[in-house]
């Protein structure tokens, strides 16, 4: 559905990580999106979807999920439908989360961290998480619906020092 003045369409987010040395705790990071509507852009997300979830009209799904960076390639994969979202929908942020489980990590203590965002065969961003590296969450993109009701990316780089359920509700906050 992309192409000139149509805006974005499927987006691809892929995370991946190298497992933790052996004999260390596995680190797990989990991809999250919080959707936002036309009357609450900012704030708590209206739905977050992250792993073992989906958006309840079925436009975000996490296709693969890992527990410890052992995979080929990019460990998780989220599709988020940009051009089936409802209008009402006017926001959608994707960020990282770090498992807290094993005691404070940070991304500087994960080994090879990377993040990619596509659409089709169209590279938006491509990073690791050196600019973030001592936060323990961090949001990787934001995808804005324009007046026109096309969808536009916009890159998200923003360190959280929060576990898990906080950066949910603090994700969507304004960037300052």
């Amino acid at each position: 559905m992309s192409g000139i003045g149509k805006g974005l369409g499927t987006v691809e987010v892929a995370l991946r990580w190298d497992p933790s040395p052996l004999g260390s705790p596995a680190h797990d990071l989990d991809l999250v999106a919080g959707v936002y509507t036309t009357t609450a852009r900012y704030g708590p997300p209206a739905y977050s979807v992250y792993f073992d979830r989906r958006s309840p009209e079925g436009t975000i799904s996490l296709d693969r999920d890992s527990r410890t960076g052992q995979g080929l390639g990019y460990d998780e994969v989220m599709t988020v439908d940009l051009g089936r979202m409802p209008e009402g929908h006017a926001r959608v942020v994707v960020g990282v989360v770090i498992q807290q489980a094993a005691g404070p990590i940070v991304f500087g203590d994960v080994a090879d961290p990377g993040i990619r965002i596509r659409e089709g065969y169209t590279e938006l961003s491509r990073h690791g998480f050196a600019e973030v590296a001592g936060a323990r969450a961090a949001t990787v993109a934001e995808f804005v619906r324009g007046a026109s009701g096309a969808w536009e990316f916009r890159a998200d780089i923003r360190g959280f020092a929060l576990d898990p359920d906080a950066f949910i509700a603090a994700m969507g906050a304004s960037p300052a």
